[in-house]
């Protein structure tokens, strides 16, 4: 467990400190349970070569306790004085807040604290740190100015793992539930194609016991969504971005997709950030792993592989041609 890229000095123009906030205390505020079931990806329907790239092979978790009634208090006040900073995301949820731990030192340190990232490490199965971009750190989503629309469409995340955490007591929400598809996102992608719905029969909602309850996702592989409310109410809930701190699996990101979603104050130099510290890590390995050879096209190929999040960022940041991908509501 570590720190992948240190989290920012200083804040981007155009924003600033909530004031008058508590100091976030992890033996006060955390309140962290084991969850009762671990769902594989296997249990999916991936299969074993598609697995082994991945940072887990975990799929996600049954909902557990992460914050106390103090910190699930706080949270909730937190993501209601940032409220006012909402925004769409592309097409695919109306109502969200991004780049909060740049606003708020609470949400930044419970999106930081080395305990929350251990006791997610003993369900992930793996080494993990926190997302190094700061823009998937206490993500916020809100509920829809409609009743028919949905929180968040069906879609898989732009990055490997997450928790999904009700700041809002779901027992005072009518609908907004958080659901997952029993299938992998190429059944979800084929479905999408032929112009039909992810099937009722083939997900599930998991009952979270209150607020401060959290599900650990591999967010990259499992589709869900929060689905649309029963009656207009407040719901809100954050998501905290992970990465496994092994380079050499698959990056599990879609960063194009955020050009039409964040502020690019943010965006550019924590993109480079994100993509030089997965090169960085690839190219220590070369340099100790690398042996004799005469081969020089393999040479080539292994320096190729080992800049190419690099090279893809550049590409991806000169296109600026994707917008967030989903699957309907």
């Amino acid at each position: 467990m570590g720190d992948a890229v240190p989290f920012p000095q200083s804040q981007p123009r155009g924003y600033e400190w909530l004031d008058g906030e508590p100091l976030f205390d992890a033996e006060r505020h955390l309140q962290l349970e084991e969850p009762v079931e671990v769902v594989m990806l296997a249990d999916l329907g991936y299969d074993a070569a598609e697995i082994a790239t991945k940072a887990t092979p975990v799929a996600m978790s049954s909902p557990f306790r992460m914050l106390s009634d103090e910190g699930a208090a706080i949270m909730l006040e937190t993501a209601r004085r940032l409220r006012r900073f909402t925004r769409p995301a592309g097409e695919r949820i109306e109502r969200t807040v991004r780049g909060g731990c740049y606003r708020s030192r609470w949400l930044r340190d419970l999106c930081l604290s080395h305990e929350v990232t251990a006791h997610l490490e003993a369900i992930y199965g793996i080494e993990i740190a926190p997302h190094p971009m700061p823009v998937h750190l206490g993500h916020l989503n809100y509920e829809p100015s409609q009743i028919d629309r949905a929180i968040d469409k069906w879609h898989h995340d732009t990055l490997p793992l997450d928790y999904v955490l009700a700041v809002t007591d779901p027992a005072d929400v009518a609908g907004g539930r958080f659901e997952w598809f029993g299938g992998t996102k190429h059944e979800a992608a084929e479905l999408a194609d032929a112009g039909k719905p992810v099937p009722a029969q083939r997900t599930v909602a998991p009952e979270f016991g209150g607020p401060g309850y959290a599900i650990a996702l591999h967010g990259d592989m499992v589709v869900h969504r929060a689905g649309p409310l029963d009656e207009m109410c407040e719901r809100i809930s954050m998501v905290n971005g992970y990465v496994s701190t092994d380079t050499t699996l698959d990056e599990q990101s879609r960063t194009c997709d955020l050009i039409e979603v964040d502020d690019h104050e943010t965006l550019w130099t924590e993109w480079a950030k994100f993509a030089a510290w997965r090169s960085q890590g690839r190219l220590a390995r070369l340099v100790e792993d690398l042996e004799f050879t005469s081969d020089a096209e393999a040479v080539i190929a292994e320096l190729e592989h080992a800049i190419g999040d690099a090279q893809r960022a550049v590409v991806e940041m000169r296109s600026r041609e994707r917008g967030m991908q989903h699957y309907g509501g």
